[in-house]
């Protein structure tokens, strides 16, 4: 017979100061003991049901990692080798999900194994290995891919997509890989991630794919689309969703200008540019770029040409009020997101393979969309100025 847990010992080691949980916690034993117990009622039960020269052959013993602390568990066996235990499993070393919940709260946060695992040290007296930590948050891979491929709403009134890049290994060496964030605003204002895509470099034969995988997710319409300056990027989007109206980001089109402008002049070319893109409306943008052009069209005409010749998709703003030009003229709002995956992977120089990255991400977006719960500021009157100007093709994607 084994000894039972000793309860006024318990207490009288809770009271000198002994810890509950962790590296020799007073409910370890206890833990212990019921598994054991638990073990031996299972293998009980095959045995009723098993044939009957079948019998117990003895035991094993392995160390078992659990939020109590860790411990030697004896499993027993029988004879023919049938029994599979349930409770915890042959191959199975930790007893409880809470650590892994713990290496999975923090591997979202974007610590590195190495402080993962002096956390969990810290907290339970357990030591969990690096492989051990790639195999629990391997488990956030089939979550992955279903949120990948989850259906998406019929209708987005904006839409933002942008890319940022990485270096990850393939075929035994390091290159740069491109990975595409589509952030949405549902009918209802909140924010929602659309979906994340990899691939070997940024442009709009592969954007042409994401919008054409977004479009077999159930997604029908995109009434406003801000994306960066990518040659090739508004046609990419209109094959797909023809009605759409694309901004490009000022910002970015103002970043570029100003490679091509000499350090010298750079701050009173900024200045002569403010008037276009902070004009009151399109036809005043439109008079403040003559005077640009006029001013500094002999000394950089490639600046202003590229002006002229993203013009349309550069001042599709100016038709809206002010609260909605603020959401729509640059892509600050997925370049926040892109932020918080600047903090999530500031630990790792590269990644071994796409899912390492993928699933780093994929767990930083979960954490973060948790704060999505409000809409965007003053969400009921922009409907109302989308319903103004788009009229029944967006009134009809309304649920009311």
């Amino acid at each position: 017979m084994k000894p039972e847990f000793d309860i006024e010992k318990a207490i009288a080691e809770l009271r000198s100061g002994k810890d509950l949980t962790g590296k020799d916690g007073v409910l370890t034993p206890l833990i212990k003991q019921l598994t054991e117990a638990a073990l031996e009622s299972e293998l009980t039960h095959h045995l009723l049901k098993d044939d009957e020269l079948n019998r117990r052959n003895g035991k094993t013993s392995k160390t078992i990692k659990s939020s109590a602390g860790s411990f030697e568990l004896t499993t027993p066996r029988d004879r023919v080798g049938s029994f599979e235990p349930q409770l915890v499993k042959k191959n199975q070393t930790h007893l409880t999900d809470e650590i892994d919940r713990k290496i999975l709260g923090l591997y979202a946060h974007g610590m590195s194994y190495r402080d993962i695992s002096a956390q969990v040290q810290e907290l339970y007296g357990v030591e969990v290995s690096q492989a051990t930590i790639s195999q629990v948050t391997d488990s956030l891979i089939p979550k992955l891919k279903a949120w990948q491929q989850r259906p998406l709403d019929a209708a987005y009134p904006i839409v933002w997509l942008d890319a940022i890049h990485y270096k990850v290994k393939d075929n035994g060496r390091y290159v740069s890989k491109a990975v595409y964030s589509i952030l949405a605003v549902d009918m209802a204002g909140h924010k929602q991630l659309l979906g994340l895509y990899l691939s070997d470099s940024e442009g709009a034969k592969h954007w042409l794919s994401v919008l054409t995988d977004l479009q077999q997710r159930g997604v029908e319409d995109i009434f406003i689309a801000c994306v960066d300056g990518l040659t090739g990027f508004p046609d990419a989007i209109s094959t797909v969703y023809p009605q759409c109206e694309v901004q490009l980001c000022i910002v970015h089109q103002i970043r570029n200008a100003m490679k091509y402008v000499a350090n010298k002049h750079q701050r009173e070319f900024m200045r002569d540019l403010k008037p276009v893109y902070q004009a009151i409306n399109k036809q005043v943008a439109e008079d403040a770029l003559d005077t640009l052009d006029e001013k500094w069209g002999a000394k950089y005409p490639i600046v202003i040409k590229a002006w002229r010749n993203k013009w349309e998709n550069l001042s599709v703003y100016f038709q809206y009020p002010a609260d909605i030009r603020k959401v729509i003229y640059t892509t600050n709002a997925v370049e926040a997101v892109h932020r918080q995956f600047r903090k999530l992977t500031k630990t790792k120089g590269a990644f071994p393979n796409e899912n390492s990255l993928l699933k780093l991400l994929y767990a930083g977006i979960v954490n973060a969309s948790k704060k999505w719960t409000n809409p965007f500021p003053l969400w009921s009157q922009t409907l109302s100025q989308f319903a103004i100007h788009f009229g029944e093709r967006f009134e009809n994607r309304l649920d009311i």
